[in-house]
């Protein structure tokens, strides 16, 4: 990748247990957290993203859909629980 191009797109993320999908989408002045999922292709090859509503981070931090992005942020495309982390550890602790 030539220099300073990485700077000029924003990555989107989703990962499973099984599977980690990187998709670079190119960056423009005024793109949303959203826009970038949607221009990702992501939600469309994988339906069951919006399953439980679509929940996004930037670099870890739960951003609102509309969220301003930078040249190299990397959106994260969150799923559900499948169960609350504290009623796992509470059961590992017995």
């Amino acid at each position: 990748m030539a220099a300073g191009k990485a700077e000029q797109t924003v990555e989107v993320v989703y990962a499973t247990a099984d599977d980690q999908r990187v998709v670079r989408v190119p960056f423009t002045s005024g793109l949303t957290a959203e826009e970038a999922a949607r221009l990702s292709g992501l939600l469309e090859a994988l339906p069951e993203i919006n399953a439980g509503g679509l929940v996004l981070g930037v670099f870890g931090a739960r951003v609102h859909l509309r969220h301003l992005l930078a040249p190299g942020d990397r959106v994260e495309i969150c799923r559900p629980l499948r169960r609350d982390p504290r009623d796992r550890r509470r059961e590992l602790a017995k």
